[in-house]
């Protein structure tokens, strides 16, 4: 009841990458748009949310539900790749945006209860619930220049059921707070397999 309404749908549209049109006019109608979803948290009462770098990545257009069915359009405002972490605004009542209450990532502990909340295949608002697994794993990010890798470090496991669509949402405990940022999974059929990854709420405050 307290931390839903923190947790928003984040929608968006994106160019296809590498699309040409098969034809040689501009008036075609060929797809050259994709639709991704995902979900975010309110940080704060200016209208900021967090949410994964590669749910908003590449959007042409950027549209947020709240748990009310308010629907607002959102601006990205800055985006890490190396953290998948990312942040957009909404320009909406300050009375209508529950920040979220972080937790103390570095306190907890293998067996606590965990609890996520986001939009698993577009399942608006779903509260799944498991036990932190692991701490301590690290989770690729991306590719530098150099040819080298980045990967981001301390990442939290939990087997809360994780879905496609639980990008960017939370893990809480059982006060409400925010552990981390739900972001990956591990499956071979790309849905749950009892075992996801949270980016901790240490590094999303930095």
């Amino acid at each position: 009841t307290r931390v839903n309404p923190s947790v928003v749908y984040v929608r968006v549209i994106s160019e296809i990458p590498g699309f040409e049109s098969p034809f040689n006019f501009p008036f075609d109608d060929m797809p050259r748009f994709q639709q991704g979803l995902g979900s975010g948290f309110v940080w704060d009462k200016e209208g900021h949310i967090v949410t994964n770098n590669h749910v908003v990545e590449g959007a042409e257009d950027i549209e947020v539900t709240f748990s009310d069915g308010t629907i607002v359009p959102a601006t990205l405002i800055g985006a890490d790749p190396d953290s998948d972490l990312a942040v957009i605004k909404v320009d909406i009542d300050a009375d209508m945006l529950v920040p979220v209450t972080l937790a103390d990532s570095t306190k907890v502990k293998v067996g606590e209860l965990a609890i996520a909340i986001g939009n698993p295949f577009g399942l608006q608002n779903t509260m799944t619930v498991g036990i932190i697994s692991a701490l301590g794993r690290t989770l690729p990010a991306g590719t530098a220049s150099n040819g080298g890798t980045y990967s981001i470090p301390n990442i939290i496991q939990t087997d809360a059921p994780i879905n496609p669509g639980n990008s960017g949402g939370v893990l809480v405990d059982d006060t409400g707070k925010v552990i981390g940022v739900t972001t990956a999974i591990e499956s071979t059929s790309n849905s749950n397999a009892g075992i996801g990854f949270v980016i901790p709420s240490e590094i999303v405050s930095k």
